[in-house]
């Protein structure tokens, strides 16, 4: 089944890398195989753009582990996109590697983030979290049914990511949850660093995960140490109403397609003590480790 990608448009935000997942709305994950690509993260500028082929040539930085800077067409996976892609256009993709003989390359969830186009506007403005950031005091549901909301988290390190029950690819939603169990488990060895923050994974799939859900979710991950871990680490979701905001404003780019398909970008936030923002971490590529210092800068153990 083709799984088309869609594009994101940032006006005049960061260079983030926007990471997806293209995931089946009534499937079954456990069945799903990930997508035979290696992932490069690439930034540059639109040169031309080549319709007929599919194509667009991008005048690109250095692509670390894969190529030097250049100028070169690329293909579009999802080349519907093309008409969006303006010379001069600043943007971002995944650099898609196939891991076949052939060895084939695509662009794919392409993020604009400086356009060309003065006259162009896109129908979704996307926010990137910048450092000093108010956050929203968004409303959820968690994992055992009770409302939860932002501002309850004041005066604690809140780090906040989004997730998918029904994911099926290793490399996002569950990489980015393994991530998180990692990171619980370190901080429980820290006693006054763990009562000082809180984890929370949000969906973005109000119709299909149910606070049952998003507990069985969460118990895969947390194992015998779930009981104790839900008072540190929520899983909840927002309300149909809630969910487009709150993904704005963590710049979630959100896409139910006809064919019951649902594409999302990745996104993680840490949270002050303050309600505001201290770091935003786009797609997947940050660590459990890398989060752990963070929080440590954040309050440093004497």
């Amino acid at each position: 089944m083709n799984r088309p990608s869609y594009l994101l448009l940032a006006l005049g935000l960061s260079l983030a890398v926007a990471s997806s997942c293209h995931g089946n709305t009534g499937g079954d994950s456990a069945t799903a195989a990930p997508q035979p690509f290696r992932t490069y993260p690439l930034r540059g500028k639109v040169v031309s753009t080549n319709p007929t082929k599919g194509e667009v040539t991008i005048d690109h930085q250095a692509i670390p582990g894969f190529m030097d800077a250049m100028t070169m067409p690329y293909k579009l996976r999802d080349t519907r996109v093309i008409g969006e892609l303006h010379p001069g256009d600043l943007l971002t993709a995944d650099l898609l590697v196939s891991q076949t003989p052939d060895a084939a390359v695509f662009l794919d969830h392409i993020v604009i983030t400086g356009q060309a186009k003065a006259d162009y506007r896109p129908s979704v403005q996307f926010h990137v979290p910048q450092p000093g950031d108010t956050v929203p005091d968004f409303h959820l549901v968690n994992q055992d049914g009770h409302p939860i909301h932002l501002a309850q988290f004041h005066g604690k390190a809140l780090l906040l990511t989004f997730i998918y029950t029904r994911c099926p690819l290793p490399d996002f939603c569950p990489r980015v949850t393994h991530n998180f169990a990692v990171l619980e488990k370190s901080l429980a060895n820290y006693p006054d660093l763990y009562a000082k923050t809180h984890l929370l994974c949000a969906s973005f799939d109000p119709a299909g995960d149910t606070p049952e859900r998003l507990k069985s979710y969460g118990e895969t991950y947390m194992g015998s140490a779930a009981p104790k871990a839900f008072t540190h680490w929520d899983f909840a979701v927002p309300s149909k109403t809630v969910l487009p905001p709150m993904a704005q404003f963590f710049d979630v780019g959100i896409t139910n397609e006809a064919d019951s398909t649902i594409t999302h970008t990745l996104s993680t936030t840490l949270i002050g003590p303050d309600g505001k923002v201290i770091r935003f971490y786009p797609g997947n590529e940050w660590t459990p480790e890398e989060l752990l210092s963070d929080l440590t800068k954040l309050y440093p153990r004497t």
